[in-house]
């Protein structure tokens, strides 16, 4: 069944999966920033979820959140409680996930580098 994605890409190694969603039968909405991100839940619903986690050290997320997500993911409880979250994470910030995970679902953690065959998988599960 087709599905919308949110790619939100913050960064330039987040991988681009165009190819596969499309191929997929997926639509994608490109986003370049969780600010836009937010605004985007306004005008479509994701079913998917598809953003880099990185992690808020000393004061960088207003010190309450964890990382640059926490505030998109609170935004779209708002809209949908059923979007699967997928995130990718550097290797060096994996264990902050976890926390994360506490009061936000994650379907799926994929650590740098992610390729094609493993984000195929994430979508499917």
């Amino acid at each position: 069944m087709p599905k919308t994605i949110f790619s939100i890409i913050e960064s330039p190694v987040h991988p681009n999966f165009s190819d596969l969603y499309g191929r997929l039968g997926h639509t994608e909405i490109r986003i370049e920033s969780m600010r836009k991100a937010i605004s985007q839940l306004r005008k479509d619903t994701p079913d998917i979820v598809v953003a880099e986690f990185f992690y808020g050290y000393g004061n960088n997320y207003a010190g309450i959140n964890i990382s640059n997500v926490d505030v998109f993911l609170l935004s779209l409880r708002k809209y949908t409680e059923d979007a699967r979250v997928i995130l990718f994470v550097d290797k060096s910030e994996r264990q902050y996930v976890d926390k994360l995970n506490e009061e936000y679902p994650i379907h799926a953690v994929l650590t740098h580098p992610v390729n094609e065959a493993e984000m195929e998988r994430a979508l499917q599960d």
